[in-house]
């Protein structure tokens, strides 16, 4: 892997893309932004506002209706989809140094769990393109019945900033797969790749108007898009908050279809035969990988109470020896928060830890060591004695602090573990496989990881229940999300 210290960022131009055409805010709107390791200002990026939304969902709509893309060999629509899947991992490297400097994870997390991750995606979606079929059914009487799938039309790809890459692909890749043509919002804060990306597509030759990005802050923006009638559906990956408003603005127009991936307060429960070296390397990677900042991160280790002493002074101990620091150093472990509001929220919540009575046994302030404190980094954190009803036992922190709770049995971490109105992701680790797949029914996940977490591949669907979400992304699950069923009926003539 090349030293990003090396390298040059090439930052995409300042412009929207609608239409496949880069063009200016109509408002002049722009987003400033900078480094979260360094506060060094990075390039200006376009701020969308309501008149680009009405521009990009109209050329998203000509395409769709008007244009070749959904038109087009099932096959032809792969290829150029493998052909963007091609270039972003050619060219992974170059965007995840972009990614790191404007997220703050590492250059290393940039490339392999972002950048090659969201061209992986694009890949598998590419082979589906000409694989989902339809049905003939034996309905009674002297009909031919069949079922055809067709795409949704207009898609909002509507994604957040701590996977900025590979979550626009986990959207874009089976909407543009089906024949969809999308409207990509990144978030205001990590905007570039996406801006990148577009570019990519217009390089391989998507045509023009299937794929527009608009950067924007998600009040006009966002909110903009989910009203938009001409839009008939919207793919989120964000807060639970964030998707009750998308909810009420589809409501208030035309109903359109929404796919949800939301937050998480995944447990990982530990029994007291598990292999323990392993665990606590799967539960400090689960909350300190990527700086915390993910939906699915292991927040909460649930230990049996006989092997709870040991096992949780061995993930204090060894968090308090995490390289935090330069996200393009390749000896650092861990990067920056995105901003510094969050790294005040997250400091927050560890106050309320300490306040409710949990026992804090590493980190818990601010890194300010040297020339990270012109940056918004935080030492990793670990409670003990977490008990429910404290606030870092049951709110998404969305940072790298894990909370520790001693479980009687068995028994009793299944019903902690359920005892939060999120459902993303659990974890279970025990040598008694058999075990593992009874307690596995019990648990109230989307997911469950049996000694293993966060381990996920383009063929198995990912996403939750309860208040984590509707829907899956990936596996050919996702390509439901953008595709409408129609049935056909045709009656014979009676011999």
């Amino acid at each position: 892997m090349t030293d990003p210290r090396t390298m040059t960022p090439r930052w995409p131009a300042p412009q929207l893309l609608i239409g496949g055409a880069s063009v200016p805010p109509r408002e002049g709107g722009r987003l400033q932004l900078t480094n979260p390791a360094t506060g060094v200002r990075l390039p200006d990026a376009p701020a969308a506002g309501p008149a680009d939304v009405e521009a990009a969902v109209r050329a998203a709509r000509e395409a769709f209706d008007a244009g070749p893309w959904p038109r087009m060999n099932a096959a032809a629509r792969g290829r150029l989809l493998r052909k963007l899947a091609d270039a972003l991992s050619e060219r992974r490297e170059e965007f995840a140094l972009v990614e790191s400097l404007n997220n703050g994870k590492t250059f290393r997390e940039a490339v392999s769990g972002d950048v090659a991750p969201g061209a992986a995606t694009l890949a598998y979606a590419a082979e589906w393109a000409n694989k989902f079929l339809g049905e003939v059914v034996p309905v009674d009487g002297p009909f031919l019945t069949y079922v055809v799938r067709e795409p949704v039309g207009v898609v909002a790809a509507i994604v957040p900033w701590n996977y900025p890459t590979s979550l626009a692909c986990w959207k874009i890749g089976p909407a543009l797969a089906t024949g969809c043509t999308v409207v990509l919002k990144p978030s205001e804060v990590t905007p570039y790749t996406a801006m990148k990306l577009g570019e990519l597509a217009r390089e391989v030759g998507i045509p023009d108007g299937v794929l527009n990005v608009l950067p924007g802050e998600g009040e006009p923006a966002g909110e903009a898009l989910a009203r938009h009638p001409g839009v008939d559906k919207v793919a989120f990956t964000g807060s639970v908050g964030t998707a009750r408003r998308l909810l009420h603005a589809s409501a208030d127009t035309n109903l359109k279809r929404l796919s949800l991936e939301l937050g998480g307060k995944s447990p990982q429960i530990v029994c007291a035969d598990a292999d323990f070296a392993a665990a606590a390397d799967a539960c400090f990677w689960g909350i300190f990988g990527c700086k915390g900042e993910v939906c699915s991160a292991g927040s909460r280790v649930l230990v049996v109470a006989e092997a709870y002493e040991g096992f949780v002074a061995r993930l204090a101990e060894r968090a308090r020896g995490l390289r935090v620091g330069d996200p393009l150093d390749p000896a650092t472990e861990m990067g920056a928060q995105i901003s510094a509001r969050h790294l005040d929220t997250i400091l927050g919540y560890i106050a309320s830890g300490q306040a409710q009575g949990a026992r804090l046994l590493a980190g818990g302030a601010r890194d300010v060591e040297g020339t990270k404190a012109k940056g918004n980094f935080l030492q990793p954190t670990v409670f003990g004695e977490v008990r429910g009803g404290m606030r870092i036992a049951e709110e998404e922190i969305f940072g790298p602090v894990l909370a520790c709770m001693r479980v009687a049995d068995v028994a009793e971490a299944v019903r902690v573990a359920n005892a939060t109105r999120y459902g993303l992701g659990t974890s279970l680790w025990t040598r008694d496989v058999a075990r593992g797949h009874a307690l596995a029914r019990q648990l109230k996940a989307g997911v469950v990881w049996i000694n293993c977490f966060n381990e996920f591949d383009d063929a198995a669907p990912f996403g939750g229940v309860k208040e984590s979400g509707w829907g899956r992304d990936l596996s050919h699950h996702a390509l439901d999300n953008y595709l409408e069923m129609k049935t056909v009926w045709t009656k014979l003539p009676v011999p």
